[in-house]
């Protein structure tokens, strides 16, 4: 269980920084994160706070969905606004754009690590998963179609409040599923959870 959990706050903490690299990267960030700017920007709370305040009103939400949370679901979403406020700390703002497009891939490509890293402790799902699949439970509407529903929603509200919707947003959309497939058996317990878990995930 200490291993496990060693894991996910390993993991919790590389996905913060991958978010904070994408962020710099400045060419667009992924739904969710397009959000967090869009509020930020009109409450200037930084966006470590705003990941975290929003974390905890999607927890909120599983309360009528009669989703249960494990200590993978808390501490992502304590953990994860922090660390991304040390990333955004550490790496400076208005680079090169050839810079911010490394910035991006890069950042991408932790995320992706850090979600195989935390699902892979199978100590709970993050909060947004939890909506996700506590809306598909209760709806029965396929998993694709309450994702890209919640997303949508999250993405317009975003945007219309000043997130940054770009090239990038395009690009996380279209591969962090792809990654994030390849990076989760890599870090899974057992042979039988990668089995298991491969071929169901979907990154939220």
């Amino acid at each position: 269980m200490t291993r496990r959990v060693i894991q996910l706050i390993i993991g919790l903490f590389l996905y913060g920084i991958g978010i904070a690299l994408i962020v710099r990267g400045a060419i667009g960030v992924a739904p969710w994160d397009v959000l967090t700017q869009g509020i930020d920007g009109q409450l200037h709370l930084g966006f470590g706070v705003i990941t975290t305040i929003i974390s905890g009103i999607v927890l909120l939400l599983w309360i009528p969905l009669k989703q249960r949370l494990g200590i993978g679901t808390v501490l992502n979403a304590v953990l994860v606004g922090p660390a991304a406020d040390v990333g955004l700390w550490l790496v400076p703002a208005d680079l090169a754009l050839w810079l911010r497009v490394l910035l991006f891939a890069a950042g991408l490509l932790l995320l992706a690590i850090a979600s195989g890293i935390y699902i892979g402790a199978g100590l709970g799902p993050g909060p947004r998963d939890g909506l996700m699949t506590g809306l598909h439970a209760r709806t029965g509407w396929p998993i694709w179609t309450v994702r890209t529903g919640i997303e949508g929603l999250v993405l317009a509200t975003g945007w219309v409040l000043g997130g940054n919707v770009g090239a990038g947003t395009v690009l996380f959309a279209l591969l962090v599923g792809p990654l994030c497939q390849w990076t989760l058996p890599l870090f899974a317990r057992d042979r039988s959870r990668r089995e298991a878990t491969t071929p169901a995930f979907d990154p939220a």
